[in-house]
């Protein structure tokens, strides 16, 4: 139990506080460069330990050896592979992805050129999971607790399960079939409109909607036990004010954690998604990079992917610790 003293010591002013925030501020600023380098040299690792020449694989089968050894000379891949890393790391401090083999422009410019779809329909799908998971969760916490409506809570508890467990592409592809082929309601593949938008979407966010109203249900009904809600019920107030300002709030907490948890998954859940419905983002730039053998773009999407997943996972953390400032002393 955390005491009052420091419970003060971060909720209110001076040094103390200042100190407190100073050293979660330099673990997680630690803690993402580290994994940045973790990153960056799994990504090289990774695109050197796949077999074959790239460079040959991108000119053709029948490119002169003249040029195939002109354009590793260029690329750097003759040097030494400890010279070749030390080159990519000064590369990426200045925004150098390299050149990608099949355009020949640089990767940052391909890369540039799609994220933001990648990033629209990740967002909008987290964004759809929460709206619909937290009066979800809420509301079956609401209906169930004290052991009532068992039938309802198995029901919602075994269709939750049924439903986060399908793929992202397999969801899409019975949307596709449902929607699209059967009653011609919404495009089947494209970005041309807000209506080629909401199967993407809603293949990406139905199973994490389910996940994390089954986490606000657990939560709220831990909350609706605690000794504040009983205080609160004791004291008359409305029943949407003992939910909504004094339940709710601490039932997020679990929540908003995992929920950062589950965007970081659903931007890399968009790889095969944007393949389902042709949709013009990363997911469909790297699965052809791979498929045309194009390294330095695979390598350069892979750390886009990855960066994201951190400062998503970076941004849950600091939103915890403002929701919840007792957690940067538990890590003091």
């Amino acid at each position: 139990m955390l005491s009052r003293r420091a419970f003060s010591l971060v909720r209110g002013g001076g040094g103390a506080a200042d100190g407190v925030w100073v050293r979660f501020a330099a673990r997680r600023a630690g803690r993402l460069v580290l994994s940045l380098l973790v990153l960056v040299t799994a990504a090289f690792a990774m695109i050197h330990a796949l077999p074959g020449d790239p460079v040959r694989a991108a000119l053709g089968p029948t490119a002169p050896i003249e040029l195939i050894n002109a354009r590793r000379a260029a690329m750097g891949l003759d040097d030494p592979l400890w010279l070749q890393y030390l080159h990519y790391l000064g590369n990426l401090f200045t925004g150098d992805l390299g050149i990608s083999m099949t355009s020949g422009l640089p990767v940052s410019d391909v890369i540039s050129a799609r994220f933001g779809s990648t990033v629209e329909m990740a967002v909008l799908a987290f964004a759809v999971a929460v709206v619909v998971s937290v009066p979800l969760g809420t509301l079956m916490a609401v209906l169930v607790r004290h052991g009532r409506r068992r039938a309802g809570d198995f029901a919602f508890t075994s269709a939750s399960v049924v439903l986060a467990t399908i793929p992202e592409f397999l969801m899409a592809v019975g949307l596709v079939f449902l929607f699209s082929v059967q009653l011609g309601w919404l495009p089947v593949a494209g970005r041309s409109g807000p209506d080629s938008y909401v199967l993407p979407v809603l293949s990406l966010a139905i199973g994490p909607s389910f996940v994390l109203a089954r986490i606000v249900r657990v939560e709220m009904l831990t909350v609706l036990e605690a000794d504040y809600v009983r205080t609160a019920r004791a004291k008359r107030l409305p029943d949407r004010v003992v939910y909504l300002r004094h339940a709710l709030p601490n039932a997020l907490t679990t929540t908003l954690t995992l929920g950062g948890l589950l965007l970081g998954s659903l931007v890399a859940g968009t790889v095969l998604v944007e393949n389902v419905f042709a949709w013009p983002g990363l997911g469909g730039t790297i699965v052809g990079s791979i498929l045309a053998k194009d390294y330095p773009t695979v390598q350069g999407v892979v750390l886009v992917y990855g960066v994201g997943v951190l400062l998503v996972n970076l941004v849950v953390d600091v939103a915890l610790a403002v929701v919840d400032p007792r957690s940067t002393i538990r890590e003091s």
